[in-house]
This record gives C-alpha cells, sequence and structure tokens, in this order.
C-alpha cells in the first residue's frame, strides 16, 4: 500500500522547509528593510508601527519561499 503524500503544513513545518525559508527572510529581509526603513533605523526615529512594518518585511519573503518550497516538494513527490 503506498503511503499518502505529506500534506501541506506537514511540508511547510518540514526541518529543510523552515531553514530554507528562514535564510531567504533572512537576506531578503534585511535587504528591504534598509531600503524602506533606512533611514528611520539611522535616525533613530523607530516607532512600534515601523518595528510591526519591519517584522513584516520579514514575514513576507519567510512564505512566499515556504510556499514555493510546498508547491516543489508535493509536485516532486507526484512524479515519483
Amino acid at each position: 500500500m503506498q503511503e499518502p503524500w505529506p500534506g501541506w503544513w506537514q511540508v511547510a513545518t518540514g526541518r529543510s522547509v523552515v531553514i530554507r525559508a528562514a535564510r531567504i527572510a533572512l537576506v531578503v529581509g534585511v535587504v528591504l528593510a534598509l531600503i524602506n526603513h533606512g533611514h528611520r533605523l539611522v535616525s533613530g526615529t523607530v516607532d512600534g508601527g515601523t518595528l510591526a512594518r519591519i517584522a513584516l518585511t520579514f514575514l513576507v519573503p519567510y512564505c512566499v519561499s515556504t510556499y514555493s518550497s510546498v508547491l516543489a516538494v508535493r509536485e516532486r513527490l507526484q512524479r515519483v
């Protein structure tokens, strides 16, 4: 009997997907945070709203990378 494919959440929380997404989010997040909020960081005028936007700046590439990785893993499993 063939094993069922892993669910979306199971793949998304797998160690390799999480590590890959975290690395991408770190690099892309830093670049985007500096581009979008660098002036506030340099001048020291960071408030709560800016911190929330900076957090989202890291969250978005993490989610995009995770989504892409899950699709790639599941596509690969369908071919096997």
